[in-house]
């Protein structure tokens, strides 16, 4: 991202995972959570419901690293389909290859995951694919191209990964591979998301 990310997060007021593990001693010397950017932060604001609705969807965005664009387009899709609108958001975001790459520990950041996928690291079921976007069904295996699996940065970010994984993927760090396996639940992804807040907005 071009903007600070540090600046993001205060603007939001959560961890948007932004930074990776190796950054995280440096990143407690940044300006806390609780300090909006820019000055007269200390000033009280008096806070719009809109302008709740406007916060939910940028932390939301900001977290899966999307674009304005890429996000409501994400989100007609969503509201297209049967089915609750939340659950279907979160699933779609959620199932974005850049975001899988990354819950797989092999990339440190989203940014980086994007970078992987990009540059034709990463294949699905077997067929290289660089779109960042590309949206991944259940049972979907994602692996590290055998020309890419000697690269540092993948190696470094499996070394910094924490060792227990979310439930929705199996990973194979000898072969550098996982599985998609399930779509997660609401309940599953951060409780500081305000989905409800994300559609009253795009409602209107």
């Amino acid at each position: 991202m071009t903007v600070n990310r540090n600046k993001l997060q205060r603007r939001c007021g959560e961890e948007l995972e932004l930074f990776s593990n190796a950054s995280a001693e440096s990143n407690k010397q940044l300006k806390p959570l609780d300090r909006r950017p820019g000055m007269h932060t200390d000033i009280r604001r008096k806070t719009t419901q809109y302008g709740e609705q406007l916060k939910a969807k940028q932390t939301l965005r900001f977290y899966y690293g999307v674009s304005e664009k890429q996000f409501f387009r994400t989100y007609k899709e969503a509201d297209r389909r049967q089915g609750s609108t939340v659950e279907n958001l979160l699933a779609l975001l959620e199932s974005r290859l850049d975001n899988v790459v990354y819950r797989m520990g092999f990339a440190s950041t989203r940014a980086e995951a994007r970078q992987l996928v990009s540059h034709k690291a990463i294949a699905v079921n077997g067929t290289t694919v660089n779109i960042k976007s590309y949206s991944l069904r259940e049972g979907d295996k994602v692996s590290v191209r055998e020309k890419s699996k000697s690269q540092l940065r993948i190696k470094s970010a499996l070394e910094m990964r924490d060792k227990e994984l979310i439930d929705w993927v199996v990973v194979d760090d000898k072969d550098l591979s996982g599985t998609y396996s399930r779509v997660p639940t609401s309940e599953e992804l951060p409780q500081f998301f305000s989905v409800n807040s994300v559609i009253e907005l795009y409602s209107k």
